[in-house]
């Protein structure tokens, strides 16, 4: 199950599983944000590789309207999964406690 939805200040809140079977939605609801985009992990429980490719495409097409994806409160596993993936060399990615 996945949730995902504008929060205060224009942050889009992520909460749930972003795997393959919710990716439709996740890219759908993403599609149409532009400029630099604040992604809330907070609730985020597991991300796929299908999850990793919708934010990747989303950071490749905001990138030259705005600063791209700024993670943020993610915890520690879903910190991990973006730095084994490199990601963390894509994204500016801020954990929870940093």
């Amino acid at each position: 199950m996945l949730k995902i939805e504008f929060g205060e200040g224009g942050a889009v809140i992520i909460v749930g599983r972003l795997d393959a079977a919710q990716c439709p939605a996740a890219q759908a609801f993403l599609e149409p944000v532009e400029g630099s985009v604040t992604l809330d992990c907070r609730g985020l429980e597991y991300i796929s590789s299908a999850g990793l490719g919708v934010l990747l495409k989303t950071q490749k097409r905001v990138m030259p309207t705005g600063r791209g994806l700024r993670l943020i409160n993610a915890n520690r596993h879903i910190s991990d999964i973006f730095r084994y993936a490199g990601f963390d060399k894509i994204f500016e990615i801020v954990r929870v406690g940093d």
